[in-house]
Protein backbone atom coordinates (compact mmCIF):
# COMPACT_ATOMS: atom_id res chain seq x y z
CA UNK A 1 0.00 0.00 0.00
CA UNK A 2 1.23 3.48 -0.90
CA UNK A 3 0.54 6.26 1.61
CA UNK A 4 0.54 10.03 1.13
CA UNK A 5 2.55 11.68 3.92
CA UNK A 6 3.33 15.39 3.98
CA UNK A 7 3.60 15.73 0.21
CA UNK A 8 5.34 12.42 -0.46
CA UNK A 9 4.08 9.03 -1.67
CA UNK A 10 5.76 6.31 0.36
CA UNK A 11 5.23 2.59 1.10
CA UNK A 12 3.10 2.15 4.21
CA UNK A 13 5.99 0.61 6.19
CA UNK A 14 7.93 3.84 5.65
CA UNK A 15 5.00 6.14 6.46
CA UNK A 16 5.98 7.06 10.01
CA UNK A 17 5.03 9.98 12.23
CA UNK A 18 6.98 11.27 15.23
CA UNK A 19 5.98 9.95 18.66
CA UNK A 20 5.97 13.64 19.67
CA UNK A 21 3.28 14.48 17.13
CA UNK A 22 0.35 16.07 18.95
CA UNK A 23 -2.09 13.91 17.05
CA UNK A 24 -0.54 10.88 18.75
CA UNK A 25 -0.03 12.52 22.12
CA UNK A 26 -3.31 14.40 22.53
CA UNK A 27 -5.58 13.59 19.59
CA UNK A 28 -4.90 17.17 18.49
CA UNK A 29 -6.18 16.93 14.96
CA UNK A 30 -8.96 16.09 12.53
CA UNK A 31 -9.84 13.42 10.01
CA UNK A 32 -12.26 12.77 7.16
CA UNK A 33 -13.37 9.50 5.59
CA UNK A 34 -14.70 9.53 2.03
CA UNK A 35 -16.13 6.81 -0.16
CA UNK A 36 -14.37 6.47 -3.53
CA UNK A 37 -16.54 5.42 -6.47
CA UNK A 38 -14.96 4.66 -9.86
CA UNK A 39 -11.79 6.47 -8.84
CA UNK A 40 -13.51 9.65 -7.63
CA UNK A 41 -13.96 10.69 -3.96
CA UNK A 42 -17.69 11.17 -3.37
CA UNK A 43 -18.71 14.61 -2.04
CA UNK A 44 -15.11 15.78 -1.90
CA UNK A 45 -16.03 19.45 -1.61
CA UNK A 46 -18.31 18.85 1.40
CA UNK A 47 -15.71 16.80 3.25
CA UNK A 48 -12.98 19.35 2.56
CA UNK A 49 -15.23 22.18 3.68
CA UNK A 50 -15.82 20.42 7.01
CA UNK A 51 -12.08 19.77 7.33
CA UNK A 52 -11.37 23.42 6.57
CA UNK A 53 -13.89 24.66 9.13
CA UNK A 54 -12.56 22.23 11.72
CA UNK A 55 -8.98 23.33 11.10
CA UNK A 56 -10.06 26.94 11.40
CA UNK A 57 -11.84 26.15 14.68
CA UNK A 58 -8.75 24.39 16.07
CA UNK A 59 -6.44 27.01 14.54
CA UNK A 60 -4.48 24.44 12.54
CA UNK A 61 -3.14 25.69 9.22
CA UNK A 62 -4.00 23.46 6.28
CA UNK A 63 -0.66 22.58 4.62
CA UNK A 64 -2.18 22.12 1.14
CA UNK A 65 -4.72 23.96 -0.95
CA UNK A 66 -7.89 22.02 -1.70
CA UNK A 67 -7.04 21.56 -5.37
CA UNK A 68 -3.56 20.28 -4.45
CA UNK A 69 -4.97 17.81 -1.97
CA UNK A 70 -7.49 16.55 -4.51
CA UNK A 71 -4.74 16.06 -7.08
CA UNK A 72 -2.72 14.06 -4.53
CA UNK A 73 -5.79 12.02 -3.55
CA UNK A 74 -6.49 11.07 -7.17
CA UNK A 75 -2.84 10.10 -7.66
CA UNK A 76 -2.96 8.00 -4.48
CA UNK A 77 -6.03 6.15 -5.77
CA UNK A 78 -4.33 5.55 -9.12
CA UNK A 79 -1.03 4.43 -7.58
CA UNK A 80 -2.82 1.89 -5.38
CA UNK A 81 -5.24 0.82 -8.13
CA UNK A 82 -8.18 1.17 -5.74
CA UNK A 83 -11.01 2.89 -7.65
CA UNK A 84 -13.56 1.44 -5.19
CA UNK A 85 -12.29 2.20 -1.70
CA UNK A 86 -12.38 4.40 1.38
CA UNK A 87 -10.10 7.42 1.54
CA UNK A 88 -9.05 8.72 4.93
CA UNK A 89 -7.51 12.17 5.37
CA UNK A 90 -5.75 12.80 8.67
CA UNK A 91 -4.49 16.20 9.81
CA UNK A 92 -2.66 16.85 13.08
CA UNK A 93 -1.09 19.96 14.53
CA UNK A 94 2.32 18.28 14.26
CA UNK A 95 5.23 18.23 16.69
CA UNK A 96 5.32 20.84 19.45
CA UNK A 97 6.57 21.48 22.94
CA UNK A 98 5.72 19.17 25.83
CA UNK A 99 2.35 19.91 27.41
CA UNK A 100 -1.05 21.05 26.24
CA UNK A 101 0.01 24.39 24.82
CA UNK A 102 0.10 24.32 20.98
CA UNK A 103 2.85 26.91 20.97
CA UNK A 104 5.60 26.02 18.51
CA UNK A 105 3.55 23.36 16.70
CA UNK A 106 3.46 25.15 13.36
CA UNK A 107 4.19 22.30 10.91
CA UNK A 108 1.00 20.21 10.60
CA UNK A 109 1.13 16.55 9.63
CA UNK A 110 -1.06 15.55 6.67
CA UNK A 111 -1.71 11.91 5.77
CA UNK A 112 -3.97 10.17 3.26
CA UNK A 113 -4.57 6.43 3.21
CA UNK A 114 -6.82 4.05 1.27
CA UNK A 115 -8.79 1.13 2.68
CA UNK A 116 -11.05 -1.56 1.21
CA UNK A 117 -14.66 -0.42 0.85
CA UNK A 118 -17.51 -2.46 2.38
CA UNK A 119 -19.23 -4.82 -0.03
CA UNK A 120 -22.64 -3.28 -0.67
CA UNK A 121 -23.78 -5.75 -3.32
CA UNK A 122 -26.83 -7.90 -2.71
CA UNK A 123 -29.76 -7.22 -0.36
CA UNK A 124 -29.12 -4.49 2.18
CA UNK A 125 -28.90 -6.05 5.67
CA UNK A 126 -30.60 -4.26 8.55
CA UNK A 127 -28.57 -3.17 11.53
CA UNK A 128 -29.17 -4.19 15.12
CA UNK A 129 -28.35 -1.43 17.62
CA UNK A 130 -27.75 -1.30 21.35
CA UNK A 131 -27.99 1.80 23.53
CA UNK A 132 -24.48 2.67 24.71
CA UNK A 133 -23.58 3.92 28.18
CA UNK A 134 -21.28 6.87 27.21
CA UNK A 135 -23.07 10.21 26.90
CA UNK A 136 -22.34 13.05 24.49
CA UNK A 137 -22.51 16.64 25.72
CA UNK A 138 -25.35 18.64 24.20
CA UNK A 139 -24.48 21.99 22.59
CA UNK A 140 -20.85 20.98 22.03
CA UNK A 141 -19.33 22.92 19.08
CA UNK A 142 -16.46 20.44 18.69
CA UNK A 143 -18.95 17.67 17.93
CA UNK A 144 -19.59 19.18 14.49
CA UNK A 145 -16.09 18.24 13.34
CA UNK A 146 -14.33 14.89 13.02
CA UNK A 147 -11.69 15.52 15.65
CA UNK A 148 -9.20 12.82 16.59
CA UNK A 149 -10.77 12.66 20.06
CA UNK A 150 -13.41 9.94 19.67
CA UNK A 151 -13.20 8.02 22.96
CA UNK A 152 -16.98 8.07 23.66
CA UNK A 153 -17.62 6.62 20.20
CA UNK A 154 -14.85 4.04 20.66
CA UNK A 155 -16.28 2.91 24.00
CA UNK A 156 -19.77 2.80 22.47
CA UNK A 157 -18.61 0.63 19.58
CA UNK A 158 -16.79 -1.66 22.01
CA UNK A 159 -20.10 -2.17 23.82
CA UNK A 160 -21.82 -2.89 20.50
CA UNK A 161 -19.13 -5.41 19.57
CA UNK A 162 -19.46 -7.15 22.92
CA UNK A 163 -23.23 -7.39 22.47
CA UNK A 164 -22.97 -8.68 18.89
CA UNK A 165 -24.69 -5.55 17.56
CA UNK A 166 -23.86 -3.70 14.35
CA UNK A 167 -23.78 -0.22 15.86
CA UNK A 168 -24.23 1.67 19.12
CA UNK A 169 -26.84 4.36 19.73
CA UNK A 170 -25.47 7.27 21.72
CA UNK A 171 -27.55 9.56 23.93
CA UNK A 172 -26.63 13.09 24.92
CA UNK A 173 -26.58 14.61 28.38
CA UNK A 174 -30.25 15.57 27.98
CA UNK A 175 -31.25 11.93 27.44
CA UNK A 176 -32.04 12.32 23.73
CA UNK A 177 -30.97 9.72 21.17
CA UNK A 178 -28.56 11.60 18.93
CA UNK A 179 -26.29 9.47 16.74
CA UNK A 180 -24.46 6.20 16.26
CA UNK A 181 -20.85 5.51 17.09
CA UNK A 182 -19.94 6.34 13.49
CA UNK A 183 -23.23 7.33 11.90
CA UNK A 184 -26.05 9.87 11.94
CA UNK A 185 -29.56 8.96 13.09
CA UNK A 186 -32.83 9.32 11.14
CA UNK A 187 -36.38 8.18 11.81
CA UNK A 188 -39.70 8.46 10.00
CA UNK A 189 -42.92 9.97 11.35
CA UNK A 190 -45.74 9.54 8.84
CA UNK A 191 -44.08 10.69 5.62
CA UNK A 192 -41.67 13.05 7.41
CA UNK A 193 -37.98 12.18 7.75
CA UNK A 194 -36.55 13.38 11.07
CA UNK A 195 -33.01 13.77 12.39
CA UNK A 196 -31.54 15.35 15.55
CA UNK A 197 -30.40 19.00 15.34
CA UNK A 198 -26.69 19.84 15.39
CA UNK A 199 -27.18 21.49 18.79
CA UNK A 200 -27.90 18.07 20.28
CA UNK A 201 -24.17 17.37 20.05
CA UNK A 202 -23.95 15.44 16.79
CA UNK A 203 -21.50 15.36 13.93
CA UNK A 204 -22.50 17.47 10.94
CA UNK A 205 -22.37 14.38 8.72
CA UNK A 206 -21.79 14.75 4.99
CA UNK A 207 -24.05 11.78 4.26
CA UNK A 208 -26.63 13.33 6.60
CA UNK A 209 -26.54 16.35 4.28
CA UNK A 210 -26.94 14.09 1.23
CA UNK A 211 -29.98 12.38 2.78
CA UNK A 212 -31.64 15.75 3.31
CA UNK A 213 -30.97 16.63 -0.34
CA UNK A 214 -32.57 13.32 -1.37
CA UNK A 215 -35.63 14.08 0.73
CA UNK A 216 -36.08 17.36 -1.13
CA UNK A 217 -35.77 15.58 -4.49
CA UNK A 218 -38.31 12.96 -3.40
CA UNK A 219 -40.63 15.67 -2.00
CA UNK A 220 -40.36 14.12 1.46
CA UNK A 221 -40.68 16.58 4.36
CA UNK A 222 -37.56 16.63 6.53
CA UNK A 223 -37.21 18.25 9.93
CA UNK A 224 -34.90 18.34 12.92
CA UNK A 225 -36.25 17.11 16.26
CA UNK A 226 -35.27 15.47 19.53
CA UNK A 227 -36.29 11.92 20.34
CA UNK A 228 -35.78 9.46 23.19
CA UNK A 229 -34.80 5.81 22.67
CA UNK A 230 -38.29 4.73 23.79
CA UNK A 231 -39.90 7.01 21.19
CA UNK A 232 -37.91 5.36 18.40
CA UNK A 233 -40.17 2.31 18.79
CA UNK A 234 -43.12 4.48 17.79
CA UNK A 235 -41.42 5.67 14.58
CA UNK A 236 -42.49 4.15 11.25
CA UNK A 237 -38.85 3.43 10.43
CA UNK A 238 -35.29 4.13 11.59
CA UNK A 239 -32.06 4.34 9.62
CA UNK A 240 -28.47 5.53 9.90
CA UNK A 241 -26.30 7.41 7.41
CA UNK A 242 -22.52 7.20 7.06
CA UNK A 243 -19.98 7.79 4.31
CA UNK A 244 -18.69 4.22 4.16
CA UNK A 245 -22.12 2.59 3.66
CA UNK A 246 -24.56 5.32 2.70
CA UNK A 247 -28.00 4.56 4.16
CA UNK A 248 -28.55 1.56 6.45
CA UNK A 249 -31.92 0.54 7.88
CA UNK A 250 -32.13 -0.21 11.62
CA UNK A 251 -34.25 -3.26 12.43
CA UNK A 252 -33.86 -3.55 16.19
CA UNK A 253 -32.76 -1.63 19.28
CA UNK A 254 -31.65 -3.38 22.45
CA UNK A 255 -33.05 -6.66 21.17
CA UNK A 256 -36.52 -5.27 20.37
CA UNK A 257 -37.79 -4.99 16.80
CA UNK A 258 -38.38 -1.58 15.27
CA UNK A 259 -41.03 -0.75 12.69
CA UNK A 260 -39.87 -0.79 9.08
CA UNK A 261 -40.88 1.68 6.39
CA UNK A 262 -40.57 1.31 2.59
CA UNK A 263 -39.38 4.93 2.56
CA UNK A 264 -36.03 3.78 3.94
CA UNK A 265 -35.39 1.58 0.92
CA UNK A 266 -36.52 4.40 -1.36
CA UNK A 267 -34.02 6.77 0.22
CA UNK A 268 -31.27 4.14 0.17
CA UNK A 269 -31.83 3.45 -3.52
CA UNK A 270 -31.77 7.17 -4.32
CA UNK A 271 -28.49 7.50 -2.44
CA UNK A 272 -26.87 4.64 -4.37
CA UNK A 273 -28.04 6.15 -7.66
CA UNK A 274 -26.56 9.52 -6.70
CA UNK A 275 -23.26 8.01 -5.51
CA UNK A 276 -22.85 5.43 -8.24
Amino acid sequence: MIVFLNGQFVPEEQAVVSVFDRGFQFGDGLFETLRVYRGKPFRWADHLERLRRGAEFLKIKLPFREEELLRHALELIERNRMPESLLRISLSRGVGLRGYSPKGADRPTAVMTLHPAPDLTGPAPGWRLITASPRLPANEPLAQFKTCNKLPQILARAEADAAGANEALLLNTNGAAVEGGGSNLFWIEGSTVCTPPLASGILAGVTRLVVREICRKLSLPCREADITPAELFEAEGVFMSLSSRGVVEVVSLDGKDLKRSPLVEEIRTAYEEMAG
